[in-house]
């Protein structure tokens, strides 16, 4: 695996293995155990598929007491445990470890209760986020964020990395639709937080376990907040002879207090394939386009319509086109959401990075990854969320050519030193994992990082669960609790001490 360390992995484990597969199979019998390597071939990899590792065993269960009695024996056996939901991490979230066992969650596939009074939905989750969509959309109601995978990624892992999409500029992320979760800890302890209600008192804990990444808990239950369809959606083309151009623009439209329900970018290479592979009608002369939309009442809708194409002539826009019909505006809208897809056709390999910035930055770092692709002589197709500023530069490269994937992962890291050096973060939505890893510390502090690793030996620590991800340097639970004495004297002397 290039440039990415992981754990060593533990003899005692792997001399082990056989009595771990016997011990899982007692608990989830007939074919919830597989162990064959042929068989877990499906597994050694998610969606950043540079890296791949074969896990000890795969294990499958089917109910939350299954789920309970796994995590419990590998805590009291000292054995690893990566949970996963339907692999479409981009951030090698889900990657497994030689001598841990991977915990696949995608038995539990149930949509347990729709509950239209309180608005509410609560689901297994294995559930595909579309498939909460599909369940309550007969009745006018939907889930409102909607990654470009929402056809395959499961809600437990929308929840592992705070999952957004085009929509969520106007209606949040994840962490902003959870209401609820069921979790088990690594002790085998079942836990419940929040619930159908929208508050809860004490701690946020519900906003911690959100985007955790499988390292305090594994999800078996979800409570999300449903949407009514809005009375009318349109969405327009904006296509621009610049990057800065466009970004300008996106920066305009939201300086003037317009809140679209989404708000896209892509540039020229990403438009082109986007365009071949499914026949939207982006202009091809473009160099940036803009995919903006509306909702709400129509009145609301057109009148903001009108606002924004006075703010994009205003920033040179060349094409503005505006959806007619529900099939249009899908139309549109399809061309984004296959764009990942699509750029695949054109390049033989791709890394697909994750940094968010300030939206008044765009234009700077725009012009930044273009002098860094010149720097590291690759090709990159930018396709992003261009009201929240959470960039998705697709890094095209070739695995079989010799030092492409060294060259990409480094035009990568320059890529979120830049966002960071700008005033942005590290991941908008695809979490840390390891692709992230050891760049934790351009955005943080060691203090920063011990204080969060205080959090995870609160519910972990024997650092059984997910090692390896997020943290580049990982200390021992004992070392962190310890009170840090400087020049003879404690922090805080005036605070008692009991």
């Amino acid at each position: 695996m290039t440039g990415i360390a992981m754990p060593k992995p533990s003899d005692a484990v792997l001399a082990r293995r056989r009595d771990i597969v016997a011990a899982l199979q007692e608990i989830v019998p007939g074919e919830g155990v597989i162990d064959a390597d042929t068989e877990m071939r499906a597994y050694e990899t998610d969606g950043l598929t540079a890296y791949r590792q074969l896990p000890l065993v795969v294990v499958l269960p089917e109910t939350v007491d299954q789920v309970a009695r796994i995590l419990r024996y590998c805590y009291e056996n000292d054995v690893k445990v990566v949970p996963r939901g339907a692999g479409t991490s981009l951030s090698g979230g889900a990657l497994p470890l030689a001598d841990g066992v991977l915990l696949s969650m995608m038995k539990f596939n149930q949509v347990l209760e729709i509950d239209y009074d309180n608005r509410a939905v609560v689901v297994q989750p294995g559930v595909t986020n579309l498939g909460i969509t599909r369940a309550v959309e007969e009745e006018g109601f939907y889930y409102a964020p909607d990654p470009s995978s929402q056809i395959a990624c499961s809600i437990g892992g929308n929840i592992a990395e705070n999952s957004g999409g085009v929509h969520c500029l106007k209606y949040g992320l994840t962490t902003n639709n959870v209401l609820g979760l069921q979790m088990v800890l690594m002790t085998g302890e079942v836990i419940r937080i929040g619930g159908k209600h929208l508050d809860s008192e004490g701690y946020d804990m519900l906003a911690l376990m959100t985007g955790s990444e499988g390292l305090l808990g594994v999800v078996t239950e979800v409570t999300v907040r449903i949407l009514q369809s809005p009375e009318t959606a349109r969405a327009v083309l904006i296509g621009f002879p610049s990057s800065e151009d466009s970004g300008k623009c996106v920066a305009d439209i939201i300086g003037a207090g317009i809140i679209p329900g989404g708000m896209e970018m892509m540039d020229k290479p990403a438009i082109h394939a986007a365009e071949d592979f499914v026949h939207a009608g982006y202009p091809r002369e473009a160099e940036a386009l803009l995919i903006v939309e509306l909702d709400g009442p129509e009145a609301e809708v057109d009148h903001l319509l009108s606002r924004i194409e006075e703010i994009a002539r205003a920033n040179r826009a060349d094409t503005i086109r505006v959806s007619s019909s529900e099939e249009e505006r899908m139309t549109f809208w399809a061309g984004r959401k296959a764009a990942f897809p699509a750029v695949g056709r054109i390049s033989p390999d791709y890394l697909c990075m994750d940094g968010t910035i300030p939206r008044k930055e765009l234009p700077k770092v725009l012009a930044g990854m273009r002098a860094l692709s010149e720097k590291h002589g690759l090709r990159v197709a930018n396709v992003f969320h261009a009201g929240d500023g959470n960039l998705h530069p697709l890094i095209l490269y070739d695995a079989n050519k010799p030092g492409e994937l060294e060259a990409a992962e480094a035009f990568g890291a320059d890529i979120l030193k830049l966002c960071v050096e700008v005033g942005g973060v590290l991941t908008g939505e695809h979490g840390v994992g390891i692709e992230k890893r050891d760049l934790m510390g351009e955005m943080f502090s060691e203090d920063d990082l011990k204080q969060q690793q205080r959090v995870k030996c609160a519910f972990d620590e024997k650092h059984l669960l997910n090692p390896g991800k997020v943290f580049p340097t990982l200390h021992r639970c004992a070392e962190l609790g310890r009170m840090h004495v400087h020049k003879g004297k404690l922090p805080f002397p005036d605070i008692p001490r009991f």
